[in-house]
């Protein structure tokens, strides 16, 4: 495994760890030039907070810094109750799509949706294999034209929790099944990632008993694309914005490191941190300094 306590340089930040500086939303150029002054070299940005700043704006300040996208969040979001939802998220995908293509992301991050309208508070229906379906089918659609524009696509399972309103594919072994169906051994190419693979946030897969054996699956076929890193606190006050800094909690983050190296995974470990009434109450370069710190120490 490799040896991550003499420097950061396989430390990306996921920008939703450092949106917030004692609450206030903090511009996404700012937290770019911060990440640029402590040697920080990956990063992997939210879309709202692109959207906010200007495309061209943050493909810019990537190239200057010389950044590298560990991922891009997020498409997904894919079921609907009508047909014109349906088309409305294939759209977005594709928009998605094309700006993680202009910032040069390693892959756009799917997190695929529930039962329509549960995210507003009213869902459409019950029904959880039909949107397991929509997801399906969505999925393939966008991997067409993610394909053409060599753009990979990466499954995120979340936590059976957010099954309703969030992401109905709960599991890796979930994901996998689907990259399976959609992107089939077979069509692997000799050179490159593959073209649907798995992005494995351990705040949503660390319980899940057949984690090792899923990485290890994900790590035949090329799939592990991405890998999030934070931790899971006891007692949660939050089950979306309590997550813990790295160290603070119960996962065992170095194990699954190890499990996800020993597949073959050598990228980034992405520090994603939603926490409302912690490290989004704290100034963006204490944040910063802490998420270099327990990368050396605790992932």
């Amino acid at each position: 495994m490799r040896d991550f306590s003499a420097d950061h340089r396989w430390l990306s930040i996921n920008t939703a760890t450092v949106r917030k500086q004692r609450g206030i939303d903090l511009p996404l150029p700012d937290i770019l030039e911060a990440c640029a002054l402590r040697g920080i070299r990956a990063i992997s940005p939210w879309r709202d907070q692109v959207h906010a700043a200007g495309l061209a704006t943050i493909s810019k300040l990537v190239k200057t810094h010389g950044f590298a996208l560990s991922g891009y969040c997020r498409g997904g979001m894919f079921p609907a109750a009508d047909a014109a939802g349906l088309k409305a998220a294939r759209d977005d995908n594709r928009r998605a799509l094309d700006e993680a293509c202009e910032l040069n992301a390693a892959c756009l991050v799917l997190v695929v949706g529930g039962l329509p309208g549960a995210l507003a508070g009213k869902a459409a229906h019950k029904d959880i294999a039909l949107a397991r379906s929509q997801v399906t089918d969505g999925i393939a659609e966008l991997l067409e034209y993610a394909r053409a524009q060599a753009m990979p696509l990466a499954i995120e399972p979340l936590h059976p929790m957010y099954a309703a309103d969030r992401a109905c594919i709960n599991t890796l072994e979930q994901a996998l099944d689907v990259c399976d169906r959609l992107d089939p051994v077979s069509t692997a190419s000799t050179a490159g990632p593959r073209a649907l693979g798995v992005a494995v946030d351990i705040y949503h897969t660390w319980w899940d008993p057949k984690l090792q054996a899923q990485i290890a699956r994900a790590g035949q076929d090329a799939r592990l694309l991405a890998f999030h890193v934070c931790d899971w606190l006891t007692p949660t006050t939050d089950l979306l914005n309590d997550r813990g800094m790295m160290g603070d909690g119960v996962i065992d983050i170095p194990r699954i490191r190890g499990w996800m190296e020993d597949a073959g995974f050598a990228g980034y470990s992405e520090v994603e941190i939603f926490s409302t009434h912690h490290w989004w109450q704290r100034d963006c370069a204490e944040v910063l300094d802490t998420c270099i710190a327990r990368h050396r120490s605790a992932v």
